[in-house]
């Protein structure tokens, strides 16, 4: 995920700005592992292999309770 995305990324739930949390990165800079932070909601939505996870909570438990067929 390149960082300049988090200027124009917001949370899905509230529509609020996020806080971007990189844990790590690529050598260009882009975010490959993190999470974005959702303060009013107290979420983190995660970053893995470059791409964001912006499925709202509730998705996000149910996909890991029901993993695909």
């Amino acid at each position: 995920m390149r960082k300049e995305l988090i200027d124009i990324l917001v949370c899905p739930v509230t529509h609020e700005p996020l806080e971007l949390v990189v844990e790590q990165e690529s050598s260009n800079g882009e975010v490959l592992r993190g999470h974005l932070y959702s303060k009013a909601i107290d979420f983190r939505y995660p970053i893995e292999d470059g791409i964001p996870n912006l499925l709202p909570p509730e998705m996000q438990t149910r996909s890991k309770d029901h993993p695909p067929r």
